[in-house]
C-alpha cells in the first residue's frame, strides 16, 4: 500500500483568521522635531564617521546624529 504523500505548502488542521495586530505604515512614521545646528568637530572623527558610513552605505551626518541621539537619551532624566 503506497501512502498519499500531503502537499507541504497546504495548510494541516482547522485554520482560522488572525486578527491583524500591525499598526498601519502611517502610524509608523513618527515626525521629530529637528534643530539645525553649527559644530566643529576634530578631522579625525569626521574622517571616522565618513569611512564607516562608506562602508555601511549611509550618510555620515545621520551616524553622527544617532550616536548623540543615544548619548541624550542614555543620560537624560525625562
Amino acid at each position: 500500500m503506497t501512502k498519499k504523500i500531503k502537499d507541504p505548502n497546504e495548510p494541516v488542521g482547522r485554520m482560522f483568521r488572525v486578527k491583524d495586530y500591525l499598526p498601519p505604515p502611517e502610524k509608523l512614521i513618527l515626525p521629530e522635531e529637528t534643530v539645525k545646528v553649527t559644530i566643529s568637530l576634530k578631522k579625525s572623527s569626521v574622517v571616522f564617521f565618513k569611512d564607516q558610513a562608506g562602508r555601511y552605505h549611509t550618510k555620515y551626518q545621520k551616524m553622527i546624529r544617532e550616536v548623540v541621539d543615544r548619548y541624550a537619551k542614555q543620560y537624560s532624566s525625562v
